[in-house]
């Protein structure tokens, strides 16, 4: 059978902890207050939440194990017929701050119905409110060699599932400049045995800390003007149209019942909309839009 459910239970509450921890050295300043909740149905998690920061507005570190009766509109997605299912995962998203430092959202997760239908999902992705070429780059190469560990085209597939994923259609825009998504993965479509699906999903949670607080230290102390919060507060509102419009795992939460304070946590405190704001010719608003495109190489 190879790994249970329990030991990747106990294996992301781990990272939950890693992670935590990791981000209140970052911060310097403020803490995680941690809510232990149940569901209705089954199972329950762990939601921990960062506000008010030196560097992180509002940020979530969430963790659930969650069993019970599959919807039929999950059913019906998924293409399954069974009821009775188990899932567990770390999910986070960090709302920074200053605009220079960026959005950082990342998911590992692991869904069971029987001994036959097991996968894993997840990946990480960056929303900067500014494109920094050599930050881009930087998560970029990084993501890679943690996939590049585990398969050699495990970064290019997901890459591009990222930027198909990560994509506001009603925008004609990506999210951000991606990074990796993938879903579904299981022994039969990898090659690799369901505890190395595991072991992948694991690095790619642990490369968390260190890229992201690379990132932060080099952007944290940038001074910003009035202009470019108001920027900061626009793209965050793109972030909310994607994830209320088009997430799966928002959807899946709605629809299995799940925490509506853990499913949210995601939104920023403050965005804003203006009407038909275009930004000006040449300037830095301006330069990030044009590598919000899917396809964009960061990565060599």
């Amino acid at each position: 059978m190879g790994i249970t459910r329990e030991e990747i239970s106990i294996g992301y509450q781990t990272i939950q902890d890693e992670i935590t921890k990791g981000l209140e050295l970052l911060d310097g300043e403020s803490s995680f207050q941690e809510e232990i909740w149940k569901r209705d149905g089954g199972g329950g998690g762990k939601t921990r939440i960062i506000q008010n920061g030196n560097v992180f507005e509002k940020g979530g570190v969430n963790f659930s194990a969650v069993h019970g009766k599959l919807p039929e509109a999950i059913k019906r997605a998924f293409g399954v017929q069974e009821d009775n299912f188990f899932a567990t995962g770390v999910s986070i998203v960090i709302h920074p701050n200053n605009p220079w430092v960026p959005i950082i959202h990342m998911n590992i997760r692991y869904f069971e119905l029987n001994e036959q239908v097991r996968w894993f999902g997840g990946g990480i992705d960056l929303t900067p409110h500014y494109v920094i070429k050599n930050d881009a780059k930087f998560f970029h190469q990084q993501v890679k060699a943690a996939c590049d560990k585990h398969h050699p085209s495990f970064y290019d597939d997901f890459k591009k599932w990222a930027d198909d994923y990560f994509f506001i259609k009603h925008r004609d825009e990506t999210r951000g400049i991606g990074g990796v998504f993938y879903d579904k993965l299981t022994p039969e479509k990898t090659g690799l045995t369901l505890d190395q699906i595991y072991d992948f999903s694991c690095d790619l949670g642990r490369s968390f800390v260190p890229v992201y607080s690379e990132l932060v230290n080099r952007n944290r102390h940038k001074t910003f003007t009035e202009q470019e919060k108001q920027w900061q507060f626009l793209r965050r509102g793109r972030y909310v149209e994607f994830n209320l419009v088009y997430d799966s795992g928002t959807r899946f939460g709605l629809e299995t019942n799940g925490r509506i304070e853990s499913i949210l946590m995601s939104l920023p405190a403050q965005a804003n909309w203006a009407y038909n704001f275009q930004p000006i010719s040449n300037s830095q608003e301006h330069d990030t839009l044009t590598f919000l495109k899917k396809g964009v190489r960061w990565a060599e």
